[in-house]
């Protein structure tokens, strides 16, 4: 126990705290079940489910067919027969392979049905660059997801979320997606023992600020702190946003920050050209055109497949020195 009686907090990462998450919606609901490729003996292409199987046997922690349609299908059946599938897909450029289940099934069964199939699923997936991954393996494909009616697109970007962001997802009537960034994976941290509400529909304000918004997301998260901190170093206050859910976007938040701040940098690891970025650019330009003192400046990856070699992978992915850069050009 810590000062005054409250339970200290545990050290841990990142994966740690994902796994945890997936252990205790396995315990507290006999429905729920993992599946993928490699979840079971191999402990998951990226460690998550380790351990996992021993303790829940083959019948919840599922090893699948290297046929993301096959096994996403099947958990959307899983869904509609009242079970809690959550299906993990290795990267996010497999789960293409799985895109006619997500986008003509998954999120599209409540409304052709009228209201009577819902289809309560969580699909995990790892997204983004920064780890030699090469171009099939670092693509940043939420912002596609994030275009689809019918679904929610979650991105964790904290210990504390990769936590506590699972148990509302499986309690959504509807299909969630979970992107987590692979380099968050090893990112150490103290995490409270006691459960924390994670609300889906709202972002957060990670550190506040006066001057400029700087509105990231996931894997981008870490570096977007990093320029604030330097930008405060040199006497400017930037308010970092972390979206956490992408779709539906917290337009609220940005619009009052942007009201607080009137800049705006918008950090997006995905390609420029309709992405994410562009369409919070889009929003803040309709709902708060006359608070912005300057043009909304963006941070995006070039526009380029990701090059394996270490250093062209960090000059086309955005760094911190690229959202200072940026913050300086808005408050010029």
């Amino acid at each position: 126990m810590g000062n005054g009686g409250h339970p200290e907090k545990a050290k841990t990462t990142y994966r740690e705290a994902m796994r945890e998450a997936l252990r205790e919606a396995l315990r507290a609901d006999d429905r729920v079940f993992l599946m993928g490729e490699d979840v079971g003996r191999y402990g998951g292409c990226f460690g998550v489910s380790l351990g996992l199987l021993e303790e829940f046997g083959p019948e919840r922690i599922r090893d699948t067919p290297l046929s993301e349609s096959a096994f996403v299908g099947a958990g959307i059946g899983a869904a509609l027969a009242g079970m809690r599938p959550i299906v993990e897909i290795m990267t996010v450029n497999f789960s293409l392979l799985a895109l006619d289940q997500i986008l003509n099934n998954a999120a599209t069964l409540l409304h052709m049905s009228g209201g009577q199939l819902p289809v309560p699923l969580v699909i995990r997936m790892t997204t983004g660059a920064g780890r030699q991954l090469a171009a099939q393996h670092s693509h940043s494909l939420e912002g596609w997801y994030a275009h689809i009616p019918g679904i929610r697109v979650l991105a964790p970007a904290t210990i504390e979320d990769a936590r506590h962001m699972l148990a509302p997802a499986l309690a959504d009537p509807d299909p969630v997606l979970i992107f987590e960034h692979g380099s968050l994976y090893n990112a150490a941290g103290e995490l409270a023992p006691s459960a924390v509400p994670v609300d889906l529909g709202h972002a957060v304000i990670r550190k506040p600020g006066t001057d400029i918004s700087l509105i990231t997301y996931g894997g981008s998260l870490p570096k977007t702190l990093a320029a604030a901190d330097e930008l405060a170093a040199e006497g400017i206050s930037a308010e970092v946003i972390d979206l956490r859910t992408l779709r539906p976007l917290d337009d609220a938040t940005i619009a009052a920050s942007v009201a607080r701040t009137h800049r705006v940098v918008i950090v997006d690891e995905a390609w420029r050209t309709g992405s994410l970025a562009a369409e919070i650019s889009a929003r803040v330009a309709e709902e708060s055109f006359y608070e912005l003192d300057a043009p909304v400046e963006r941070v995006c990856s070039a526009e380029v497949p990701i090059p394996y070699a270490r250093r062209l992978e960090e000059a086309a992915l955005p760094q911190t020195a690229d959202i200072v850069a940026a913050a300086y050009r808005a408050v010029d």
